[in-house]
């Protein structure tokens, strides 16, 4: 039953996630002309190249943009296959196939709704980077540079997960250069720009956060290698002002991982005193992990 829970839930979030994704793009971006980063402005790019220049008639009710974006992922999925396993893959071309159906559906308004491009731009980075957020943190992916990048960050540590975004958008944006003006360009990637650090706020699996735990009880420690998976140093320590012994564990975990913690601190010891740091910078041997 707890099992169907959380897989309802994240099924819940990985919808909401592409919904807003694609709202951001197609409710705020497209209707002004500007391109995202990553696959989903090559997906852009290919469509105007079909719509303005071989003049291919667009079927009502439905935007080629969607499809694209689908089927040029389909040779980096079979990629990740061999590199993430079946179950990320499984849920990953779930994801796809939903962001290329809200990317087709939801319909680009002839007239924009937001007619100042910073503002359009911004509030479609927040929407877009939502989403997407979501979608990682839900042991996701939308594919595209997400899938290169989770791939990349699995087999390589220290690989940033956006970095594979960035070298797209600069080539994506480079053609803009040539085929529009650079207002264009600019705005285009204040939208990028928002949607990254959205990004990175919301998928918490790129934040490393070190506990401090000081407790006098057994168990702790061996409840976090067991049920974590992650290492722990530990020394015996001395309150100054009671003068009793204590143990002084130490700890680095990504922060989806901190409800755990938590709850293992709550289990073994409620009166146990913790110190989280977030944003640690970890040098080493730190295992990324991806939700299950």
């Amino acid at each position: 039953m707890e099992l169907n829970r959380k897989t309802l839930y994240k099924a819940g979030i990985t919808i909401l996630g592409n919904l807003s994704y694609a709202a951001g793009v197609n409710l705020m971006i497209n209707p002004i002309h500007l391109y995202s980063g990553g696959f989903t402005g090559i997906a852009q790019l290919i469509r105007t190249f079909l719509l303005d220049f071989l003049h291919i008639p667009q079927i009502g009710g439905l935007d080629y943009m969607g499809i694209i974006y689908f089927l040029i992922n389909v040779p980096f999925f079979i990629m990740a296959y061999r590199v993430m396993g079946r179950k990320f893959c499984i849920t990953t071309l779930i994801s796809i196939a939903m962001a290329s159906a809200f990317l087709s559906i939801i319909p680009v308004p002839s007239t924009p709704i937001v007619d100042d491009r910073i503002l359009a731009s911004v509030v479609g980075g927040l929407g877009s980077g939502f989403g997407a957020g979501l979608v990682l943190r839900a042991g996701s992916s939308q594919g595209g540079q997400d899938l290169i990048g989770v791939c990349l960050a699995k087999t390589h540590p220290d690989f940033k997960v956006g970095a594979i975004g960035i070298i797209i958008s600069v080539c994506i944006y480079t053609i803009c250069l040539f085929l529009y003006d650079i207002q264009t360009v600019l705005y285009s990637i204040i939208f990028a720009v928002v949607t990254g650090l959205v990004i990175d706020r919301v998928h918490i699996q790129n934040i490393k956060i070190e506990c401090m735990i000081f407790t006098k009880k057994e168990g702790i420690a061996a409840a976090v290698m067991e049920e974590l998976g992650r290492g722990v140093t530990a020394w015996e320590g001395e309150g100054v002002y009671t003068g009793e012994n204590s143990h002084v564990l130490v700890t680095v975990i990504s922060k989806y991982e901190e409800p755990h913690l938590r709850e293992i601190i709550e289990r073994i010891d409620p009166n146990a005193f913790v110190i989280i740091t977030d944003h640690a910078r970890v040098a080493g041997n730190f295992q990324k992990r991806f939700v299950d």
